[in-house]
């Protein structure tokens, strides 16, 4: 429709020690949340780490998806379709953040927050589910039940009609045609 655009949530476990690591606590197949607003994946957002060997030196990241860090990757990729205005909501406060990257950091310390499900807000700071959960919100049409303190990736999926794109390696993804996806067969745990 005329009006309307997609976004992409991009959920990822790059198998990383700190990944594993998440992991062994969520239980969930993936634990790192990127928004993209091209199907391509050429645009993607999160906060994550800034080098690929270091998790704690963090903050906001335009993610290559074809780095070292997303090599071996799985994924999921899912689809929300909104209308043009929301669209332009989301990407300026994306602008906004990257304009003034050097002034946010990774919130590790909000990552034990969500684990005793105590809201801990930090300036100018982000995990990378909270970094999503907050664009989202930017919307106004999305909303999240619990503090964008809290929200873990999986949580992203449920505050609206997100489809399922693809699921599988991102390299492999990456390799096929727009359009001519193919869903794979591991399991979509929400």
């Amino acid at each position: 429709m005329v009006g309307e655009k997609k976004i992409y949530i991009l959920l990822t476990d790059t198998g990383t020690a700190f990944t594993r690591l998440i992991k062994s606590y969520t239980k969930k197949p993936y634990n790192h949340a990127s928004i993209s607003f091209d199907a391509d994946l050429r645009e993607v957002y999160s906060f994550g780490r800034k080098t690929p060997k270091n998790p704690f030196i963090g903050g906001f990241v335009r993610e290559d998806i074809q780095s070292v860090l997303f090599k071996q990757a799985d994924c999921a990729i899912y689809s929300l379709t909104i209308s043009e205005e929301d669209f332009q909501k989301m990407h300026r406060f994306i602008q906004l953040i990257e304009s003034n990257k050097d002034y946010y950091r990774y919130n590790l310390i909000g990552l034990f927050g969500v684990m005793v499900k105590k809201p801990i807000k930090r300036k100018n700071a982000f995990f990378c589910s909270q970094f999503v959960a907050s664009v989202l919100k930017e919307s106004n049409t999305i909303n999240f039940e619990k503090d964008v303190c809290l929200v873990q990736p999986n949580d992203i999926l449920g505050v609206a009609d997100f489809e399922l794109v693809y699921e599988g390696r991102l390299r492999d993804y990456q390799q096929g045609a727009i359009g001519e996806r193919v869903h794979t067969s591991l399991p979509v745990v929400l």
